[in-house]
């Protein structure tokens, strides 16, 4: 017997040996060796050789080891027992329990304890097609790729060895030490470590109800249906609606950019970010803001929310950029800078401008061009406005160079001005209660009678400085300046150019009139702008250096 397996050896490797004498692609498969050899033309496998001991089969340039084999030399096949054993080149190599090949299909399903190992991916699986011909290996009943230290598990995938590209579905789960992947479909290119995550899973094992897949990483967790995923780097392109959350911080957007090392984010369409620990909120079209400098700008449709001192500040401008000073330290504090038609609403203040910045670390909003402020019936323009917030109301507000302060008093256009080149208005619980000018004051005050509430007359002043004291109820309580000229109107022999002081305009169509009004561009008529002179520029975001940089 082992004197005719030795002869019957030699004529197929001389067989195979011509064959790739002439140039043409050996098909057949060869029985290499076995320990024994029979055939049993009246048994359960009349067509099948029957081979035991140390068996080796090759075919197209791979090699199969196996304890036992059934080979049907006449269909090129064979079915392998026990310790199998393939490899294919210096690349590849796979071991099961038990194994069918067809060598004119070039296809292997092996079974059991398969593992499949590929320079340096390795797939684990119970039940694996091998397709030789078009490099896919196909598992089902679930499976494990491993590649360095990333573990995919799936109930059904394949890996193609020529693009060493893998697909997974249902039950997808991507795990390495920095991260963890849900999903339910997944393609993962092992050569770049990324991965496109696709869908929505089940969650709970199967017995929850379908939730979009999620990437955790550290302490941010991301929630997509679109997305591509650079394990090896920890960055993420988001495409559909996406959601980032990572502690106290959420980033939400049909595009989002995200790179975890850096902390460099970027969104598009519809995008939110929302940060609870500093009570602040951004929304947008267009959006690039970086974690770890906390340094950002907003386009199209900006809003910002600041809610850090109770009552909600809604600011609006075609651009906003944000920086944040001291980040991860107890003395943190944000700059909002705005500009080009910047307009604001708190609902006991409202503010409108060409440019404004507002700190958290004073809660002071700086606003510059033709800026209006108005505190219920009371409106303030200058050259540039400070207004000082409390935790729900105004603290103070400065008007710089060019102060008119006007108070509307009735139905029928009567107001309170007073001009000078500066003023300081300083509230309690949103009242109005000291206001002081400096500076070349002029005033027109309407005294009340208090027991009718009736005007009495129009008082005109002049002065250099004056300070103005009111009640709760907003009424005069008194008047402290220094040398006054004054001249008392009765209401009924006011000049008309009394009426009004230079430089007056109400402009209550200007006013947001709530949090949505501030989308609306509306500015003052030309002939009623301050006149051109040289005014103060709002300072620009550092761009450059330091901390406070994008990325």
């Amino acid at each position: 017997m082992v004197l005719c397996l030795f002869t019957f050896s030699i004529v197929q490797n001389v067989t195979a040996q011509r064959g790739r004498g002439k140039g043409k692609t050996d098909e057949r498969v060869y029985l290499v060796h076995s320990d024994e050899l029979k055939y049993d033309a009246f048994g359960s496998t009349p067509d099948a050789q029957i081979v035991k001991g140390h068996v080796h089969f090759r075919h197209a340039g791979s090699n199969l080891w196996c304890d036992s084999a059934y080979y049907y030399q006449e269909s090129n096949s064979f079915r392998a027992f026990g310790h199998v054993r393939f490899t294919q080149g210096d690349t590849l190599s796979l071991t099961c329990e038990r194994a069918r090949y067809d060598g004119q299909n070039q296809m292997m399903e092996a079974r059991r304890n398969v593992v499949l190992k590929h320079r340096k991916q390795t797939l684990r699986c119970d039940s694996l097609n091998y397709d030789r011909f078009y490099g896919n290996a196909y598992f089902f009943d679930g499976g494990e790729l491993i590649d360095g230290n990333d573990r995919l598990t799936a109930d059904w995938g394949q890996y193609n060895t020529e693009t060493r590209e893998a697909e997974f579905y249902f039950n997808v789960k991507l795990t390495s030490p920095k991260h963890t992947i849900h999903t339910d479909t997944l393609y993962y290119d092992t050569r770049k470590s990324l991965a496109h995550i696709v869908g929505k899973y089940v969650s709970d094992g199967g017995r929850g109800p379908l939730r979009p897949s999620t990437i955790k990483s550290g302490s941010s967790e991301i929630e997509t249906e679109d997305a591509y995923y650079d394990t090896r780097n920890d960055q993420a392109n988001l495409y559909g609606r996406s959601t980032i959350v990572d502690k106290e911080k959420t980033i939400a957007g049909d595009t989002l950019i995200y790179d975890k090392v850096t902390g460099y984010n970027r969104g598009r369409g519809n995008v939110i970010y929302i940060d609870r620990e500093n009570k602040n909120e951004l929304r947008c079209e267009q959006l690039v803001y970086n974690d770890k400098t906390g340094a950002g700008y907003a386009t199209t449709n900006a809003l910002v929310k600041e809610y850090s001192q109770g009552d909600t500040l809604f600011m609006h401008a075609d651009t906003l950029r944000i920086e944040t000073f001291n980040i991860e330290t107890d003395s943190v504090y944000r700059k909002v800078h705005g500009y080009n038609n910047a307009r604001a609403y708190r609902t006991d203040v409202q503010a409108v401008c060409d440019s404004l910045v507002f700190s958290s670390l004073d809660t002071c909003m700086t606003m510059y061009k033709d800026p209006i402020v108005w505190n219920e019936n009371r409106q303030l323009l200058g050259e540039v406005i400070k207004v000082f917030l409390n935790d729900s109301t105004v603290r103070e507000a400065q008007v710089l160079r060019q102060a008119l302060s006007i108070e509307k008093i009735d139905d029928m256009d009567h107001y309170n001005q007073v001009l000078a080149d500066s003023l300081k208005t300083f509230f309690e619980d949103g009242k109005v209660r000291r206001v002081v000018w400096t500076g070349n004051v002029r005033g027109i005050y309407y005294p009340v009678d208090d027991k009718d509430s009736t005007l009495m007359a129009l008082n005109y002043m002049e002065t250099d400085t004056m300070t103005m004291f009111l009640t709760v109820e907003r009424k005069l309580d008194k008047i402290k300046t220094s040398s006054v000229k004054a001249t008392w109107y009765p209401l009924t022999q006011i000049p008309p150019e009394k009426y009004r002081l230079k430089g007056f305009g109400w402009f209550e169509n200007v006013r947001p009139k709530d949090k949505n009004d501030i989308f609306r561009v509306a500015g003052k008529p030309d002939d009623q702008k301050l006149k051109s002179i040289d005014r103060p520029i709002a300072p620009l975001p550092q761009r450059a250096g330091g901390r406070r940089t994008l990325k």
